[in-house]
């Protein structure tokens, strides 16, 4: 059995019948029956059957991505037994993989991230702040380019624009207020971007401007019973591996408006000797990215029975 590490996607991934091809399994059953128990909502019934609008409301995007992030691990625990050697997710995607490494139980995990999705749309009103993918450029001068922004605007403006996702060595995201990432985009095209692209989202999260959301998480994560995780997980914000159930409260907290280190995130998962990512959950956007990253690295995507089958084959 070659070693392999899961990773779990987070918002943007979605999509309406995304877990209708694991059919009746079982696994997945369980969970879509816990989840809808702890919301008191049917969560079957909205990623069977609710709108493509219905899904991309934040308030349910982070609920249903949780939901089927663990479905497809523990499909894979049901049918191989055999846990990966590491864990991590992608912004929302880490409140998966802390119900994989058994920090949260999935009926924790669900009201949680509906929480943490509330306090975060409600932190800026939809329109005020703005999120873009910037394509093209190093990630040191997305940096310096957002730092221009900022300072173009007068001190105490309220208009920032900062990193928040680094995706890969070319793709970074930006967040912040709407005049701040739109003047960005400018200035960093300018740069030698080849693309700024803003993106369809609610809230300009990861961005300092989701503190007041943090604040809120924190409260909630406070009155939690945590567990030392039995899966090492590589957290978004320090890129570090936690034991300590307080510290694993402070990382997540910080992650509401830090950045997503994804690509330090791969690389400390090649540096404990782990080649081999599985994406567990719908889409292959992070599978895609591995490769990107590292070319001594393989992706492998995991949303469905045929999908598990092939990772199985490959990996076992």
């Amino acid at each position: 059995m070659k070693s392999f590490a899961f990773v779990f996607p987070g918002q943007g991934s979605q999509s309406v019948g995304m877990l209708d091809a694991w059919g009746e399994h079982p696994a997945v059953a369980k969970v879509l029956q816990e989840a809808s128990d702890s919301l008191n909502l049917d969560l079957s019934k909205l990623i069977r059957e609710g709108s493509k609008e219905d899904l991309a409301l934040t308030t349910n995007t982070q609920p249903v991505m949780l939901v089927a992030g663990v479905a497809s691990y523990r499909a894979w625990m049901s049918e191989t037994g055999i846990a990966p050697a590491l864990v991590a997710g992608h912004s929302l995607g880490e409140y998966s993989a802390m119900v994989a490494s058994g920090v949260l139980s999935l009926a924790q995990a669900v009201p949680l991230v509906r929480l943490r999705a509330q306090a975060m749309q409600e932190a800026v009103p939809v329109g005020q702040g703005a999120m873009a993918a910037i394509l093209g450029l190093e990630a040191t001068q997305v940096v310096a380019g957002c730092e221009q922004a900022s300072a173009s605007f007068e001190p105490h403006s309220g208009e920032v624009v900062e990193a928040v996702n680094f995706n890969d060595l070319s793709q970074t995201v930006i967040a912040g207020s709407k005049a701040a990432v739109d003047k960005a985009c400018e200035v960093l095209k300018a740069l030698g971007a080849k693309r700024a692209l803003l993106l369809p989202v609610s809230a300009p999260f990861h961005s300092s401007l989701m503190r007041p959301a943090a604040e809120r998480l924190m409260q909630r994560l406070l009155e939690l019973e945590l567990q030392t995780p039995t899966v090492p997980l590589i957290n978004n914000i320090d890129v570090a591996v936690q034991t300590d159930p307080q510290a694993i409260r402070e990382a997540l907290y910080r992650q509401a408006f830090g950045p997503v280190r994804w690509v330090e995130c791969m690389q400390a998962v090649k540096a404990r000797g782990i080649l081999n990512v599985v994406e567990c959950g719908p889409g292959k956007v992070l599978a895609g990215l591995v490769k990107r990253i590292d070319p001594e690295m393989t992706g492998f995507p995991m949303f469905d029975p045929a999908t598990l089958q092939e990772v199985k084959k490959q990996l076992m």
